[in-house]
């Protein structure tokens, strides 16, 4: 029994292990089936993914290669503008250099006409000194000559205050001991003075060739064969200046040797005391004028710039380099003068009138002072003809009027000179001469202006007047003189003129230095007392005649130079208060895109309406109204508060305003498509176009009218006010226009 039960039980207990271990078998086959089911869940969410990354690479890949064709093709099309635009850089480089080496040439032919009219004038002129035959009694006339023209000057009476009277003789030959005395005796009786009195030198010269010159004080009474020479040589480069052959020079020179005349010169010379900087101090000339031209032994020349009583300060032109002490210096007895006429038209000259554009010599019929008085009152009358300047933001808000006095006012790069081009282009046809002078400028600059005046045909009426940065301070200050006595003669002829001035801060930059080398007191920023003066008195030459005194007129522009906006400085209010005017060009406007970036709020015209027509006097009223309120409300929305339908609308005028003004440069716009443009925009038929199309709107519009109702133009252009009839017509032709669009 006891083995039956152990049987059992150890079958009941096999049993049991059986059954558990079956359960654990399985537990462990689930729990290994489910991770196997789980792993596979993994791996098929893994391989969705690949396949999702799979496709979005591919799709990253399609985008990559189309933004890198898109690159491409932007980098090429961007690579070929860029070509062209070196390429158009390079041909303007290209025209430009071959513009300065046609001058250089020019330069160098009449440096080599000029040496060859010396070498024969040198050789005809030793062969008359070896064939000359002179009188017997030839020292006796020129002793007879001089002893009746002795004259004791002011300057004498002034410089020879208690001291001995200087006297020298210089001959070619020995005269007479009578002949000496003659001369002496006259010095003694025209001066007063007993011959105890005169300190004498003599001295023979056989370069004289023949003659007697008798120096008295500082003036020279000349009656030798070698001044006379001089002067036919001095005079022989009008008549072969534009010749190189020989025989013709030789046929001139010739020619003038037998007209000439063996009279006594008078004159005063000086001597070089110091000098330094282009600024020179002379002692003698006791008789010299202020302004007066002198003229050095080199041949350069230079203008008094001040008088004192011991010796004169002056201004050199030109290379002073070769001038040094000791150099003998003659006045030439007239104020400095520049050449005036038609020849000078279409020409490039510096601040002496010489020609620099390579084109040749400039035969003038005329000359004319640089200083003249201005008109007196008497002489002017108002201004109300109007000088369209073809800127629709000018001729409507600071409106030009011939004779008037315009300043252009700005920070350096803001469209100052792009407006006076802009001015100079839109004479075209209106009988009206342009002077334009460059004063400070690059040469590269003032040539460019010359190409741009070029190709828009305004060069035939305009005369550039160029004292660039090269040029020394006393050039750069003579220029804009030397330019107002070119367009004088004009004005005067019963001409309009146009001058430009650009730009008066650098002139004064220039007279600053002049008078600091001059030692004369500075004031306010270093400016000498008289700065004021140097500019009121050049452009209170500007004005309107009346027809009595030759019914011209001359408008000038002068432009001034700002530094950070500031026209609160000393040489901006000088020439705001000399001028009729303001144009006041701001530097956020001209970053912003503004172009003619003009400040309405700060420009202003003393002029106003008399200088405009009668339709652009009717519309810009208003359109100067509509843009001070779109300023005031442009201020108010920048505080980001809720506007109201009203407002909105003033701001989206005033911004269609804002576009219709903005203008590229070289276009000017003719006065009745202003008018037109500006009514067409008042009226809000252009209240639904975006500012963006503004321009090809106004564009659209003159053209539909210009060949539809080209009468309407014409009324416009006639000077008339535009009555309500005709106002009427008006917006029922620009109604029509708009259908057209639609």
């Amino acid at each position: 029994m006891r083995v039956l039960y152990s049987v059992i039980n150890f079958l009941i207990l096999a049993a049991i292990l059986v059954l558990a271990g079956r359960k654990m078998v399985l537990k462990m086959l689930r729990s290994r089936r489910e991770k196997i089911e789980q792993d596979l869940l993994l791996a098929q969410q893994g391989q969705q993914a690949l396949e999702q990354a799979t496709a979005q690479a591919q799709t990253l890949e399609r985008e990559f290669a189309g933004q890198l064709e898109q690159v491409e093709a932007d980098g090429q099309k961007r690579l070929e503008e860029k070509t062209r635009e070196l390429r158009s850089r390079q041909e303007q480089a290209e025209a430009l250099a071959e513009q300065q080496l046609q001058r250089d040439l020019e330069i160098y032919r009449l440096t080599m006409i000029s040496e060859t009219e010396k070498s024969i004038v040198r050789e005809i002129v030793e062969q008359a000194e070896q064939s000359l035959r002179l009188p017997e009694d030839f020292d006796a006339l020129c002793a007879a000559k001089i002893a009746g023209s002795i004259r004791k000057s002011a300057g004498d009476q002034v410089t020879l205050s208690g001291k001995k009277l200087a006297v020298r003789l210089e001959y070619a030959r020995q005269p007479g001991t009578d002949l000496v005395g003659d001369m002496l005796a006259a010095v003694g009786e025209r001066y007063a003075v007993e011959p105890g009195d005169l300190a004498v030198t003599a001295a023979a010269r056989a370069d004289l060739i023949g003659g007697i010159r008798l120096t008295v004080n500082d003036t020279v009474y000349d009656t030798t064969v070698r001044n006379t020479l001089r002067g036919v040589e001095k005079n022989l480069h009008p008549r072969i200046s534009d010749t190189t052959d020989k025989v013709q020079v030789c046929q001139a020179v010739e020619s003038a040797m037998k007209e000439l005349d063996l009279s006594i010169d008078i004159y005063q010379e000086g001597r070089v005391l110091s000098v330094s900087d282009g600024i020179c101090r002379i002692s003698g000339l006791s008789d010299a004028m202020y302004g007066e031209m002198v003229e050095f032994d080199t041949g350069v020349r230079g203008m008094v710039m001040d008088l004192e009583r011991e010796y004169i300060g002056c201004v050199i032109f030109g290379s002073f380099e070769h001038v040094e002490e000791g150099d003998l210096v003659r006045r030439s007895g007239y104020v400095m003068e520049v050449p005036v006429g038609e020849a000078m038209l279409g020409r490039v000259v510096d601040a002496l009138g010489k020609p620099i554009d390579g084109k040749g010599v400039i035969t003038a019929a005329e000359h004319r002072p640089i200083e003249c008085p201005a008109p007196s009152i008497p002489d002017r009358q108002s201004v109300s003809v109007p000088l369209q300047t073809g800127i629709k933001a000018i001729d409507a808000l600071v409106p030009i009027g011939r004779g008037q006095r315009e300043l252009l006012i700005g920070d350096r790069q803001t469209g100052k000179s792009a407006i006076v081009l802009d001015t100079i282009i839109n004479q075209k046809g209106k009988d009206v001469i342009c002077i334009y002078v460059a004063i400070g400028q690059k040469e590269s600059t003032v040539a460019g202006i010359m190409d741009t005046l070029t190709r828009h045909g305004a060069m035939e009426y305009t005369t550039i007047v160029c004292a660039d940065a090269y040029h020394s301070a006393p050039m750069q200050y003579v220029a804009p003189y030397a330019g107002t006595a070119m367009g004088e003669y004009f004005m005067y002829k019963g001409k309009d003129v146009l001058i430009v001035f650009d730009d008066l801060s650098k002139h004064a930059v220039a007279y600053r230095e002049i008078s600091l080398l001059l030692h004369r007191p500075s004031g306010r920023e270093a400016y000498p007392g008289d700065v004021f003066y140097l500019h009121s008195r050049l452009l209170e030459r500007s004005a309107r005649l009346c027809e009595k005194a030759g019914g011209g007129s001359m408008t000038a522009l002068p432009i001034i130079e700002t530094q950070a906006g500031d026209i609160s400085a000393y040489i901006p209010t000088n020439v705001i208060s000399i001028t009729d005017g303001q144009i006041f060009l701001e530097s956020e406007l001209f970053h912003a895109g503004q172009r003619p970036a003009v400040n309405v709020g700060l420009s202003v015209s003393r002029v106003g309406g008399a200088a405009q027509i009668g339709a652009m006097r009717q519309v810009a009223g208003r359109l100067r109204m509509d843009l001070a309120q779109y300023r005031e409300l442009a201020a108010f929305s920048q505080f980001g508060s809720d506007l109201d339908a009203s407002t909105k609308k003033a701001i989206a005028k005033g911004e269609r305003m804002m576009a219709l003004l903005n203008q590229p440069q070289y276009a000017p716009v003719a006065v009745e498509r202003q008018v037109l443009a500006i009514f067409a925009v008042s009226e809000g038929f252009a209240d639904d176009v975006e500012p963006e199309a503004i321009a090809e709107f106004e564009a659209g519009l003159c053209s539909y009218v210009a060949a539809a109702h080209p009468e309407m133009l014409r009324q416009i252009a006639g000077g008339e006010k535009m009555s309500p009839a005709f106002m009427d017509e008006l917006r029922a032709c620009i109604g029509a226009y708009k259908e057209t669009l639609t």
